[in-house]
Parts: C-alpha cells; structure tokens; sequence
C-alpha cells in the first residue's frame, strides 16, 4: 500500500515571529514535492500566525502539545479545539521531552491522543527508547508497550502518525543507521498488525526522527517501513526544504 510521504518539523520552545515567517517564506517559495505532506510545530503563541502565513498547499501546522480535556480550570493547557480555532490541523503527542522531563505516562499521553482525535485533530504519536533501554536490549518492549497504551483507547488510526524517536539520538548529533531504525520500524508495523490488524498496520505511517539533517536524509530512502521524518534543529533551518526533497 502506497502511504504518503510525511515530514514534520518540530520547533521546539525556539523562534519568533521573524524567524517564523522566514521559514514559512521559504517554503511557501520553495518548489515543493506535491507527494510529500509537510507539517511544521512552532511554540504555541505562534500557531495561528504560522498558519495565516502557509499558502504552500502540502504545508499545514501543528501544536506540540494538547491536553485531554477541552475546557476547565487546567491553567496553562492547551485545548484540542483551540488548536483548531487558530488553523492548526495536527498536534504532536507522546514526545520523549514530555515524557522524561515531565513525566507523561503512556496513559496519559493515550487519554490525550483520543481526545485529539475524536475533536477532530491528526496526532504525531511519538515514541522511543533511552540510550539505557537501548543497551538493555529492550527496545523493542518499550516502543510496544507505549504503542499499546494508544491501541486500548483508540481505534480508528486513519489521522494518526506514529514517530520513532530513539531518545538518545534527539539533538545529539547521533542518528540510527537506516538499517537499525528500519529494522525497528518494521518491527513497530508488525507488532501493530497483530494487535490492530494487517489493513490498518499497511496504512499506517511510521516517520523517523533522532538528528535528521539535510545530509542524512536521503540515506533512509531505500527503506520500506520509513514513511518520512520529524525533524528537530533541522527544521529551523533552510536544510529542512532539502529533507522534504530528500527523495527526489
């Protein structure tokens, strides 16, 4: 099953409205692959000015974070239907930073992807292992055990993006060899057909992040079970219109 290519950029707590409209220029300049769909995340306060901005048409934006209720007295949250009130059409849920540094648990981060989609929101789902559950060897069991927390909540996958992320290659320099993140990808699909379904596993799209530049990009191509990436640094820079490109 063919699956759209998927890029998203992920700003992190970095820009400003300057720097944002930059980047939003370059790719609204850029002759940009029509088979490629891209989806930037700058902070929060900047959503609906990147969005007013995008004329790009395979471009839209994303939240980097949502909350699992959709009103109350929850100071400093974000709500699905806000994100969606100033054009955002995606949010990125599960991210090792929440995770580690904020100690979001992978019930958490489910209750949140459900609510995300059944308002009517797309979900960068990510998940990853540590450099010390790596070593372990149990890779594998962790990235599992954070995808069946989402899969016994939801069931419908069709608006929903799964990003591995091995933590310790997020903004150290370090990168998965294609080989080792399309053997743990593929391990990710087949695991997801046996609990989710062969149809559904098919279609899914799995995209790699972990330190994807405009150099290592294209190295991933070759690879069956990579469906695009979600970039860090990268995507505050004008490399990231070469990532989107990277396989042309």
């Amino acid at each position: 099953m063919a699956r759209t290519f998927f890029v998203g950029g992920n700003f992190k707590m970095n820009g400003s409205k300057e720097s944002i409209k930059t980047i939003v220029a370059g790719l609204n300049e850029a002759s940009l692959p029509s088979d490629v769909e891209v989806v930037i995340a700058p902070p929060a306060p900047y959503l609906q000015y990147a969005a007013e901005l995008v004329t790009a048409p395979t471009v839209t934006v994303a939240a980097q974070n949502s909350f699992d209720k959709l009103s109350g007295a929850y100071t400093g949250e974000i709500a699905v239907n806000q994100i969606l009130d100033v054009g955002a059409k995606w949010v990125i849920l599960g991210h090792s930073e929440r995770r580690t540094i904020l100690k979001e648990t992978d019930e958490f981060i489910a209750s949140k992807t459900d609510v995300a989609l059944a308002n009517g929101l797309g979900v960068i789902l990510c998940i990853g292992e540590t450099l010390d559950e790596r070593n372990a060897g149990t890779t594998l069991d962790v990235v599992n055990t954070q995808m069946d927390a989402v899969i016994a909540k939801i069931s419908d996958w069709s608006k929903v993006v799964v990003a591995y992320e091995p933590v310790w290659a997020i903004g150290t320099g370090l990168a998965a060899t294609p080989e080792d993140a399309e053997k743990v990808h593929a391990a990710i699909r087949e695991h997801f057909a046996a609990k989710v379904g062969a149809e559904a596993a098919a279609a899914l799209r799995i995209i790699y992040g972990g330190s994807v530049n405009g150099k290592n990009a294209a190295t991933f191509n070759a690879c069956e079970n990579i469906d695009g990436y979600l970039v860090g640094g990268a995507s505050l820079k004008p490399e990231f219109i070469d990532i989107v490109k990277s396989r042309e």
